[in-house]
C-alpha cells in the first residue's frame, strides 16, 4: 500500500503534461542564442552597408563618363577617349581562362564524386591540394607563371595568354570545389537505377549525372569567371605591357584590360582623367553584377526544373 501511494506520488512530481519551466542552464542558453543572433545580423547589416557604399561611390563618381563611345572609341591620352581595347581584351583575357580552367574543373568534380571513393588518397590529396590553390594570394599565383611562362617560355616577353593562364588557376579551385558540390547533390537515385539497368559508369555520368548538374555547373562557372574578371595583381604581373591605341585580339602579345587601365590611371596625378578611371570600374562592376544575377537565374530555373522532374 505504501509502495503504491509512493508511486503515485513520484507519477504526479514528474507529470509529463505539466508545462516546463526555464532553468537556469535554459535561460543562460537563451541569452547565447539572441546574442548569436543579433551579432549575426550586425554583421550582416555592417557588409550590405558597405556594398551600398562602395556602389554608390562607384556609380555616382563614373556614371558621367558613360556613353556609347566610351565603349567604342580608344583612348585618347589619359583624359579622352573610351576604353574599348581595355574592354575587348579583358572579354578575350577572361574567356581563354575560362577555356582553360572550366573543364579541368569539371572534370576535376567529377573525378571526385564519381570515380575516387571516400578513403581514396589520390582524392583526399587532389582535394587539400584544391584547397590550397583556393586560398593562395592572386600575387604569388602571378609570381608563378611570370617565371613559368613569361621568363621561362617567352623570354620576358609579357603576353595575354600568359595572364589568362593565371586567371586560370585562380578560376580552377573554384570551379572543382562547385562543380563537386553540385554533383553530390543529384539524387542518388539516379545513380542506382542507371547501375540497375546496367549502364556502364563514363556512360552514367556522361547521360545521366552531369545533365542533372548542368544547371549548378554553369552557375558556379560564371561565379568563378567573375571572380577571376575583376583580378589586377596576376595581369600586373604577366600583362602589363601593352599598345593601348587600338584594340589586340592576339593572346601571345600584351592585351590591355580594364583592371590595369584602372591602376594606371590611379597612379597618375591628373584629377581630370580619374573620372575614367570611376567609369571604367563602374563597367567592370555591371559586368560582375550582370554575371552573378545571370548565375542566379540559371540556378532558380535548374532547381525548378529538377522539383517538377
Amino acid at each position: 500500500m505504501s509502495a503504491g501511494t509512493d508511486l503515485k506520488v513520484d507519477a504526479s512530481l514528474f507529470d509529463p503534461t505539466a508545462p516546463l519551466t526555464a532553468s537556469g542552464n535554459l535561460r543562460r542558453r537563451d541569452g547565447v542564442d539572441r546574442l548569436i543572433r543579433y551579432g549575426a545580423t550586425v554583421a550582416a547589416a555592417i557588409g550590405v552597408a558597405m556594398l551600398v557604399l562602395v556602389i554608390y561611390a562607384v556609380v555616382s563618381k563614373g556614371a558621367s563618363v558613360i556613353s556609347l563611345g566610351f565603349f567604342v572609341h580608344n583612348p585618347v591620352g589619359l583624359v579622352g577617349g573610351g576604353i574599348a581595347p581595355f574592354l575587348v581584351g579583358t572579354l578575350e583575357v577572361v574567356a581563354i581562362a575560362a577555356v582553360i580552367a572550366v573543364p579541368v574543373g569539371v572534370l576535376t568534380g567529377l573525378y571526385l564524386t564519381e570515380f575516387a571513393g571516400p578513403s581514396s588518397r589520390t582524392g583526399n590529396a587532389l582535394k587539400l591540394g584544391l584547397d590550397l590553390m583556393q586560398g593562395l594570394p592572386t600575387i604569388v599565383v602571378g609570381l608563378f607563371v611570370y617565371g613559368l611562362i613569361v621568363v621561362g617560355l617567352q623570354g620576358g616577353k609579357q603576353s595575354g595568354i600568359a595572364a589568362s593562364v593565371a586567371l586560370a588557376i585562380v578560376i580552377l579551385p573554384l570551379m572543382a570545389r562547385s562543380a563537386q558540390e553540385v554533383l553530390l547533390l543529384v539524387p542518388g537515385t539516379l545513380r542506382e537505377a542507371s547501375d540497375a539497368l546496367g549502364v556502364s559508369r563514363w556512360r552514367s555520368v556522361l547521360t545521366v549525372i552531369l545533365p542533372a548538374a548542368t544547371g549548378g555547373i554553369v552557375t558556379g562557372a560564371i561565379l568563378a569567371i567573375a571572380r577571376a574578371a575583376g583580378e589586377t595583381a596576376p595581369i600586373l604581373l604577366t600583362d602589363s605591357v601593352f599598345s593601348s591605341n587600338s584594340v589586340s585580339l592576339n593572346p601571345f602579345h600584351g592585351i590591355a584590360t580594364i583592371p590595369l587601365y584602372i591602376l594606371t590611371i590611379a597612379d597618375q596625378a591628373i584629377p581630370e582623367a580619374f573620372a575614367h578611371a570611376w567609369g571604367a570600374a563602374f563597367v567592370l562592376l555591371v559586368m560582375i553584377l550582370f554575371a552573378n544575377v545571370l548565375a542566379r537565374v540559371i540556378l532558380a530555373r535548374s532547381r525548378a526544373k529538377m522539383g517538377g522532374s
